[in-house]
């Protein structure tokens, strides 16, 4: 008899803050850069007529206790939209089924974050003066969550979207106001965060300033696409969460030129490469999300979980 246990969402949130999962994500990308992690392709289902998008992930670190698939969904017809998801959990020594994480997402959201705080750790200027955020969904928000663990003294921040309903009560959550224009939340920014499923550029190269941070976390499909590609051909330093994923379905595949020089996260991370040597340095993270960020939090979630939480369900 195998003995699996349930964890749901209010579980999973007592124990992963953003701060812990942020150590988590950047401990991942490094064993993923230097070849110590499992990650298969991801697996993309769409359902058109409810604006859906379907994500498969999964991935194994080596010398960790488990290993995890997660499925996250997103849909967007609906307002807010609606995001779900699950992580099923299995012993990496005999394979069996340990827990199934009904988080509703929330793992997703917070690694998400995690892989911005951990961008903006080595590539956003030291001093942050202003913010812009584009996008106003659950992104929005947990992109700023982690900033202000990396980098607690912000400045002004400034919201844009395209749904003015939407952009005012993003705001109100993060501390925000909100802007008329992509260009005018831009402008003068020194970290600039995108988290939108456009399939067009919002940002301009003309309105991002010398010494600027990109995180750019929507692009993570064929097609998706926030960024002008000349920011890349601008940028001094082009990190990406995954190389290859990047290549395929992040900024990275409208300026696919700049491949050759971009570098992977973990590499900064682990010293082997530069991130931000300068604060007028132009610096963009590529991120679209990869397995091992979820193995990462999925283990942190059961090493810290008390022993009372959760339910126990006998197989």
């Amino acid at each position: 008899m195998t003995r699996v246990r349930i964890l749901r969402a209010d579980d999973v949130r007592e124990v992963l803050p953003m701060t812990l999962c942020i150590e988590a994500v950047q401990a991942a990308f490094v064993a993923y850069s230097a070849g110590e992690a499992e990650l298969p392709s991801v697996i993309h289902l769409d359902v058109p007529e409810a604006k859906g998008e379907v994500h498969v992930k999964a991935g194994h670190i080596h010398g960790a206790p488990a290993y995890a698939v997660k499925v996250a969904s997103g849909f967007y017809g609906l307002d807010p939209a609606a995001t779900d998801g699950l992580v099923l959990v299995f012993d990496a020594t005999t394979g069996a089924p340990i827990a199934i994480l009904l988080d509703g997402g929330l793992i997703t959201d917070t690694r998400t974050g995690a892989a911005g705080g951990v961008a903006a750790r080595w590539l956003a200027p030291e001093t942050v003066d202003v913010v812009a955020v584009i996008g106003t969904g659950i992104q929005a928000r947990r992109q700023v969550e982690a900033l202000r663990c990396v980098r607690p003294e912000l400045g002004e921040i400034r919201v844009w979207g395209r749904d003015m309903d939407r952009a005012m009560r993003a705001a109100h959550d993060i501390g925000a106001m909100v802007s008329d224009s992509v260009q005018e939340a831009v402008t003068g920014a020194s970290v600039v965060i995108t988290a939108t499923a456009s399939r067009e550029p919002l940002v301009r190269s003309a309105w991002v300033t010398p010494g600027a941070h990109i995180t750019a976390v929507g692009s993570d499909g064929v097609g998706k696409q926030e960024l002008d590609p000349e920011l890349l051909r601008r940028a001094d330093v082009v990190a990406v969460d995954s190389l290859d994923q990047c290549r395929r379905l992040g900024e990275l595949q409208h300026a696919l030129g700049e491949a050759d020089r971009a570098v992977e996260l973990g590499r900064i991370c682990a010293g082997e490469a530069a991130g931000r040597t300068s604060q007028d340095q132009l610096t963009i993270c590529d991120l679209t999300g990869v397995g091992v960020q979820d193995v990462a939090a999925a283990n942190a979630v059961l090493a810290n979980a008390p022993a009372a939480a959760g339910q126990w369900l006998e197989l």
